[in-house]
């Protein structure tokens, strides 16, 4: 019975709210599925009511009524409160870290290592030119100096991040 009822208001019910949901401010699909709601907690309470089309009817524009009201007193922000673009505390700190642990293991790396890579990370941005000036090397072994230094800090790293893992 429960079932058929709700097949035959199925129709009514989508009539209805397409009436009043443009003027409740409202998504069609939102108040239909208010509505539904509402009926069957009216059929798990009362069971089903004695003039189904015209208490759907009337749930309808209680619906709309409510979602109007709704609509009336929010109001939007001025400024979106949260910007999910930028990093929120915990993902600065873990950065925070992330760099900390970089620039120790910089530190330890061999020879000029230290400083051409410390160059090279500088917010300065420095060019070829001016880091081998700095470093006292020719432009040319920059390159080569550059990828043999990167190797050593690969290599630095793979062995810490593995010897942090917990084994067994």
């Amino acid at each position: 019975m429960t079932h058929d009822m709700l097949a035959d208001l199925r129709p009514l019910l989508v009539a209805e709210v397409s009436a009043e949901a443009y003027a409740a401010g409202a998504e069609v699909g939102d108040l239909e599925q208010a509505v539904w709601l509402r009926l069957l907690e009216r059929l798990d309470a009362d069971g089903p009511p004695e003039d189904p089309e015209s208490w759907l009817r009337s749930a309808v524009r209680f619906e709309a009524r409510l979602s109007r009201r709704t609509a009336r007193l929010e109001r939007p922000y001025a400024v979106e409160p949260a910007d999910d673009h930028a990093p929120g505390p915990e993902q600065q700190a873990l950065t925070a870290a992330r760099r900390r642990a970089l620039y120790a293991a910089v530190r330890r790396l061999p020879g000029r290592c230290p400083r051409l890579l410390a160059a090279l990370l500088s917010p300065q941005d420095l060019t070829y030119r001016e880091i081998a000036g700095e470093l006292g090397i020719s432009q040319g072994s920059l390159g080569p100096e550059r990828s043999r230094c990167l190797g050593c800090l690969r290599r630095l790293l793979a062995a810490e991040v593995a010897a942090r893992e917990p084994r067994g």
